[in-house]
């Protein structure tokens, strides 16, 4: 992943990633989705939404 700054719209930058993660393989593609996730977690609040939730330890 490129980490250097851009200055872009909204719609160039939604393209460039969408380009970027498509010329990903796609046993490359799930790991950096989950990834996006990170920081994202919200309070735990009743709800019916199915919920993916990452550890912080390996798998097992």
């Amino acid at each position: 992943m490129d980490d250097r700054i851009r200055f872009e719209t909204k719609e160039e930058l939604n393209a460039r990633r969408e380009r970027e993660f498509l010329a990903m393989t796609p046993s490359e593609r799930l790991p950096c989705f989950l990834r996006s996730f990170n920081g994202r977690v919200q309070e735990d609040r009743p709800t019916d939404n199915f919920i993916i939730r990452k550890r912080d330890h390996g798998l097992r």
